[in-house]
Order: structure tokens, then C-alpha cells, then sequence
């Protein structure tokens, strides 16, 4: 069902892009009055060439950006939920009785994350308080041990760096919820669109013509939707689940 809904809103991102390019070319022929327009090909070619350029790169370099903040999101989920497992084994390892509480707050920190601070950050309302609080209770726990062995020594420096992971984590992923350069981006892309639409006046509203012009605006139209979905990983239409994350807590939850 999901994919349905993503795929309809994606077709009226393009149906859109194809509306506005299709109908600033009427404008400008409307308001440019009637040819002959032949003298005036190369340089009206030449123009709508550089534009198409301009507005080719930008769209590029806008697309890497938002693909490259995805796949690091990504990629910063995974290394989180290693470094709560980590957190939960080394518990275990540590004194199992006496650290049950630290391992129960990791359950409840990844049953936070997954049921409320994704949702929350989709909504550019940050990361949760709950989320912290149960954070900061755990480091507390950990913080407070006194170890009496070598081993223990070991284990509580693991557990402290792997709760600095986590931290770090957090701070990256409210990063991405809040730095999109996309929201600088349309202007300059849906200009681009009325502009090339524009310098297309020259040529007649044959059926080849609007068609080509068309395509090309449905292709814009369907890289200004992946940019679009791409600049907010938290929410559809390109919603980046918390794979990772859930999968341990189905461990973790299961096991408690």
C-alpha cells in the first residue's frame, strides 16, 4: 500500500512539473505575439542551451547531496544499533545481575526511538526527551560502577564509549532531520523549468514539439520528486525505516 501511495504522489510531482513547463511555454507564446520567430533561433537556442546547463548541474549536485545525507543516515543507524548491542553484551558480561537495570533501559531507549523520536523527526520536532533522559540514565549506571577486575575495567570503558557512539548517533540523525540544502533548491529548480519552458516560444505548439518538451519536463519532474523524498529520510515518500534499530529490539524485546 505504501509503495501504491509513494508511486501516485510521484506521478503528481511529474504530472505538475509537465503542467507548469507545458503551460509557461503557452504564456510566453501568448505574450510574445506571433513569428516569424526564425531570426531569432540561435540566439533563443543558445540561451535556453545554457540554462538547460545551469539548471542540469544544480540538479545533480543537489541530488548527490541529498543521496549521500541518506545513505550516511543510514549507514550512522547501523553503527547504533551495534553500539547498543554492544552496550546490552558487555552488561552481561560485566555482572548480569547487577546490570539487568542498564540492559532494560537499552530495551526501552530502542522501544522510544522506533515508536515516537523517527515519527518526531519527521515532523522537524527533534529528538526526544524520553529518548535522552533514558540515555543519561543508562551513562549514569554505567559511570557509577566500581569495577574490582581487569575485566571489568575493560568492560566499563567498552560500555562508556559505545554510550558516546550512541550520543554522537543521535546528534547525527537531528543533523539530517534539520541541514537539507533542498529547501534553498526550488526556487532555483522550478525557475529553471519556466525558463527553459520559455525559451522554447520559438517553435510552434506542434504535437512532436509538446511532446518532446513534455518528456523532458516528466524527467525533471521525476528527479525533483526523488530530491524531494531524499530531503527528509524520516518521512514518506522516501522514508528510511529504522531497520537496524527494530531488528534489535525484536532480539532485545523478545529476550526480556
Amino acid at each position: 500500500m505504501e509503495i501504491v501511495t509513494d508511486t501516485a504522489f510521484g506521478l503528481v510531482f511529474v504530472i505538475c512539473t509537465v503542467a507548469l513547463s507545458l503551460g509557461s511555454y503557452m504564456l510566453a507564446r501568448r505574450f510574445a505575439g506571433r513569428g516569424p520567430y526564425e531570426r531569432h533561433k540561435e540566439m533563443a537556442g543558445a540561451m535556453v542551451t545554457r540554462i538547460a546547463a545551469m539548471h542540469g548541474l544544480i540538479i545533480a549536485l543537489v541530488f548527490a547531496q541529498e543521496m549521500t545525507s541518506y545513505q550516511r543516515l543510514e549507514t550512522q543507524t547501523a553503527a547504533e544499533a551495534s553500539a547498543i548491542a554492544d552496550v546490552f553484551n558487555d552488561a552481561a558480561r560485566y555482572d548480569a545481575a547487577l546490570l539487568a537495570p542498564l540492559q532494560q533501559d537499552m530495551r526501552e531507549y530502542l522501544k522510544v526511538v522506533i515508536d515516537t523520536e523517527w515519527e518526531q523527526l519527521g515532523a522537524a520536532n527533534g529528538l526526544s526527551d524520553a529518548a535522552w533522559a533514558t540515555w543519561s540514565t543508562a551513562y549514569d549506571r554505567v559511570l557509577d560502577l566500581t569495577p574490582q577486575t581487569p575485566r571489568q575495567v575493560s568492560l566499563r570503558d567498552h560500555m562508556l564509549a559505545s554510550l558516546h557512539a550512541i550520543s554522537a548517533s543521535r546528534d547525527m540523525r537531528q543533523a539530517e532531520a534539520i541541514t537539507s540544502v533542498a529547501h534553498f533548491f526550488w526556487i532555483a529548480a522550478l525557475s529553471g523549468v519556466v525558463l527553459i519552458a520559455f525559451g522554447h516560444y520559438i517553435y510552434a505548439p506542434e504535437r512532436h514539439n509538446l511532446v518532446l518538451l513534455g518528456l523532458f519536463s516528466a524527467y525533471t519532474g521525476a528527479i525533483l520528486f526523488l530530491i524531494f523524498g531524499f530531503s527528509n529520510p524520516y518521512s514518506p515518500p522516501a522514508e528510511l525505516h529504522p531497520g537496524p534499530l527494530q531488528t534489535l529490539a525484536a532480539k532485545l524485546l523478545a529476550g526480556s
